[in-house]
């Protein structure tokens, strides 16, 4: 079960009109095939996505599923958006409550167990791996956990585990972390255990309906058996504008960590957008940058992700910037370190520079024309 629902709002303009599931990454992918291509390339052929924010651009682009093999009769990817049932409906209130809501889902397959991901973080991981120790440890709950920066733990779920792994102590966001091992939102439950309390939360009237702040910490009270699987590759919680710009510049290091968008084993699909290669003029030049198809290059690129049909004018030169798909870029601007929004035109003479102390700078046609206006058309 894929949780897609979340509004990002930390991540201001980019999902002000999409999910953050849908948000364009790494020059040619949305964030949510990250965590698709994790299901595919683990052998997992049912896929239930739950929606609710803004859900548009995200189910244009998982569609049938085939581009990861999910375009199955039986199985195969579901969309799983709020919905109205004899006795109304209401809006997914949380995490569990999403989950809630759709056991009938569940239930038409009957599993043993069942694997709770989110669509919103950069990562490659084998759930078979972790499946193996839950079944290895007779485990009711498996959590999936990381060590974070100390400066960042009080942004996630921090638990307590001893040398066999065994989970004593969970405490979802906490002002004053005590251990900086962090939930990664993963988990594997026994379906019959989580059922349960599914069940019994959703009859609690003072619940927020979260894993976190609720199931985990009933299951930890009640003495159940929660072990932690330990993940030591790269993983990004994409919550933030700079988070986000960091990932992405993080694809263009050589070495960041057992991540690659190269790694033949471990492949990441999304969709093809068919368009011609892209073609880099003769005064054009692109240094350590992604490209994507459709692409036209006159100006300099530097350290940067520029994603399909992006077009770059003469005496223009963009560093350490993402260029979402379609965007224009006229004659002599100077971008550095900014995000630039799908269908953005970059008039002719623009410099936009982000200083490092602070988040890169979101552009797109909305805020182009709202400083172009009283500058008299100069930015």
């Amino acid at each position: 079960m894929l949780l897609a629902g979340g509004e990002g709002k930390r991540l201001g303009m980019l999902t002000k009109q999409g999910a953050k599931p849908a948000v364009p990454f790494g020059g040619k992918y949305r964030i949510i095939d990250f965590t698709l291509s994790n299901c595919t390339n683990s052998g997992i052929q049912t896929v239930g996505i739950l929606t609710q924010y803004a859900p548009l651009e995200l189910n244009k682009h998982i569609g049938n599923g085939k581009p990861w093999d999910m375009n199955h009769q039986h199985g195969g990817v579901s969309i799983l958006p709020p919905y109205t049932g004899t006795k109304g409906g209401d809006w997914y209130s949380g995490t569990a409550d999403a989950i809630y809501q759709n056991m009938n889902f569940i239930h038409q397959y009957e599993p043993e167990y069942v694997l709770i991901i989110s669509g919103d973080h950069i990562y490659q991981m084998d759930y078979q791996q972790m499946l193996e120790q839950h079944k290895r440890t007779n485990a009711d709950v498996t959590i999936s956990v990381i060590e974070v920066p100390w400066a960042e733990a009080g942004r996630f779920g921090i638990l307590h585990a001893n040398d066999e792994q065994i989970i004593y102590e969970f405490e979802e966001k906490p002002k004053n972390p005590s251990s900086n091992l962090a939930s990664m939102g993963i988990y594997i439950f026994n379906w019959k255990t989580l059922k349960k309390y599914l069940i019994e939360d959703a009859n609690k009237p003072n619940s927020s309906r979260d894993f976190g702040k609720d199931i985990i910490p009933s299951m930890l009270n009640n003495q159940h058996r929660l072990y932690a699987f330990k993940f030591n590759g790269y993983w990004k919680d994409v919550g933030t504008i700079q988070s986000y710009w960091e990932a992405n510049m993080d694809v263009l290091k050589d070495n960041n960590g057992y991540f690659s968008l190269h790694d033949r084993n471990w492949r990441i699909y999304t969709h093809d957008s068919n368009l011609p290669p892209h073609f880099i003029g003769t005064n054009g030049k692109a240094v350590n940058s992604y490209i994507n198809s459709g692409s036209i290059i006159y100006g300099h690129i530097k350290n940067s992700i520029v994603f399909r049909n992006v077009s770059v004018q003469q005496g223009s030169y963009i560093n350490q910037s993402i260029i979402h798909p379609n965007v224009k870029i006229g004659k002599d601007c100077v971008l550095d370190r900014v995000i630039v929004m799908e269908n953005t035109t970059i008039p002719e003479g623009t410099i936009f520079r982000s200083d490092k102390e602070i988040e890169p700078f979101i552009i797109n046609n909305e805020i182009l024309n709202s400083m172009l206006a009283p500058a008299g058309g100069d930015v």
